[in-house]
């Protein structure tokens, strides 16, 4: 890769660090328990404590054990009968793995705002860096990739989730990681093939091109997003296609007479491996608590094993699936009407965001008429920047089939277009914030974008300038954009009239 290798780690480190900066910042503040935190923070304590989740004190209507929690009483949970049983089964509807994460920095820093939010900063500030190092090897150039990591440091609905104990970061942290390892598996799979073509007799289908590593890692990445949240399946199968085309495509590339049939005998083998056992093994292990506990939700231990370990085997899986029919009912039936539920049509143009948090403090902004509010919203000049660079990637796509735009494209739709068969179809409650696997998706547009704007290496000096004019003027309007948000991402107490002016639209009231 041409370019300085210092600077292709330097420059990513110190965007990734900027962004870090802006994550842990106040990260306790606010000292509350926000949004569907009320879920996500117990679950997680009761992970790391019992092994599974239990039932803690209170409904979603009255947060007993929110209360208690910022009281610092970690007392919480609800007793079964007899009273001095264990706490109760609890039933949830997403698999463990990112309340794990979560429970990790409960563990690390206490049952604190600081705690439990940990986790989710610190792989916002690693994504930041995955894809600033992901755009710099798709470009060639570290400039565009320092740009990439910059615009995600930057953009509000991910600093938002990553300063906030939800699933949703952990879920864009694995698609982006997977990605980024089949990325790079594409540059070494065809280092590989153009070896083989320099030192070996032609043949109609080409060479078997190993395990492919990196690979492997993408299906482990894919499957713990999967083990974060379900959704996670649209980005494993669309990845998995995926690479297969790019496979088909470097042999045809070299001038193998059957690309397709080499890609299906030499690497199809491979990578239903890396890309279906490899997942299935990532999402399995991440239920480990819930098989080594007596205590989760439809565990049946006492029955499993009064039969002998066969039947414990046997009825351990029989119960583990059954929990997994309950959860594919919950949320194909999941329409509860809410105020902050949005269709996906809605969510590239910010018309309805989630308000997290919100109280109106009686002092500390100067007037005796205070807001205090952190607003799941996305930074306007990015995200319209985005839908601008995504139509522009179509049209590139379309024109000369190169494999950045196909890419990106597919990513976005991956994470978008489902959700409207389950608007249609169920009439589900979906929110702006599941948006958030597609941003990373969105700022590679708009890189890539840029990178046309300004041109390859040997275009015209004053094309160049221009060009990079225009992409430096669009950085800076995004900052300006985003510093102009800031406070009401982060929970800031300002006078009322500032809140007020910061809200684009009616419906982020």
């Amino acid at each position: 890769m041409p370019g300085n290798v210092l600077w292709g780690w330097l420059g990513p480190l110190l965007v990734a660090g900027f962004g870090a900066i802006l994550r842990f910042a106040g990260l306790g503040r606010p000292n509350a328990v926000v949004f569907d935190e009320t879920f996500y923070v117990k679950d997680a304590f009761a992970l790391i404590t019992y092994g599974v989740e239990r039932a803690s004190l209170g409904k979603v209507e009255d947060p007993i054990a929110d209360r208690m929690l910022i009281a610092g009483d970690t007392d919480i949970w609800v007793r079964c009968t007899p009273p001095e049983a264990d706490p109760c089964p609890l039933y949830v509807a997403h698999p463990p793995l990112g309340k794990w994460m979560i429970g990790v920095g409960e563990q690390l820093f206490g049952m604190t705002p600081f705690g439990w939010r940990f986790a989710g900063a610190l792989v916002g500030v690693v994504s930041i860096l995955i894809l600033a190092r992901t755009a710099r090897r798709m470009t060639r150039s570290t400039m565009l990739g320092c740009l990439a990591g910059f615009l995600l440091a930057i953009e509000g609905l991910h600093l938002v989730l990553s300063r906030t104990a939800l699933l949703d970061i952990f879920l864009m942290f694995f698609v982006l990681a997977g990605f980024a390892c089949l990325v790079v598996d594409r540059d070494r799979a065809r280092g590989r093939l153009v070896d083989w073509y320099e030192t070996s007799p032609l043949s109609e289908h080409g060479p078997w091109l190993g395990l492919r590593p990196w690979r492997i890692a993408a299906g482990l990445c894919l499957g713990a997003a999967c083990a974060v949240k379900w959704s996670g399946i649209f980005f494993l199968v669309a990845f998995a296609v995926m690479s297969l085309i790019w496979d088909a495509g470097a042999r045809r590339a070299v001038g193998l007479r059957r690309p397709y049939g080499g890609m299906a005998g030499k690497d199809l083998p491979t990578a239903l491996t890396a890309l279906a056992a490899a997942p299935v093994i990532a999402y399995v292990v991440s239920w480990s608590g819930w098989f080594a506990s007596s205590l989760g939700w439809g565990r049946n231990w006492a029955q499993a094993t009064s039969q002998g370990p066969a039947y414990f085997v046997f009825d351990s899986i029989r119960s583990w699936l059954n929990y997994h029919f309950q959860v594919l009912g919950f949320h194909t039936g999941l329409a509860t009407p809410h105020g902050y539920q949005s269709e996906p049509w809605s969510w590239p143009l910010l018309l309805r965001p989630v308000a997290f948090f919100w109280e109106t403090p009686k002092s500390g902004c100067g007037t005796d008429s205070c807001a205090q509010e952190v607003l799941g919203v996305g930074t306007p000049v990015i995200w319209y920047g985005g839908l601008a660079a995504l139509i522009a990637m179509i049209a590139w796509y379309v024109a000369t089939r190169d494999w950045r735009a196909g890419a990106v494209l597919l990513g976005y739709a991956a994470g978008w277009l489902p959700w409207f068969y389950y608007a249609i179809a169920d009439n589900r409650t979906m929110y702006l914030f599941y948006m958030i696997p597609m941003v990373p998706f969105m700022i590679l547009a708009i890189v890539l974008a840029a990178g046309l704007v300004i041109g390859k290496a040997d275009a015209a000096p004053n094309r160049r300038a221009v060009g990079a004019a225009f992409a430096g003027a669009f950085m800076i309007l995004a900052l300006i954009n985003f510093a102009w948000l800031h406070p009401v991402l982060v929970a800031e107490v300002i006078p009322h009239a500032q809140w007020w002016a910061r809200m684009l639209f009616p419906r982020w009231a």
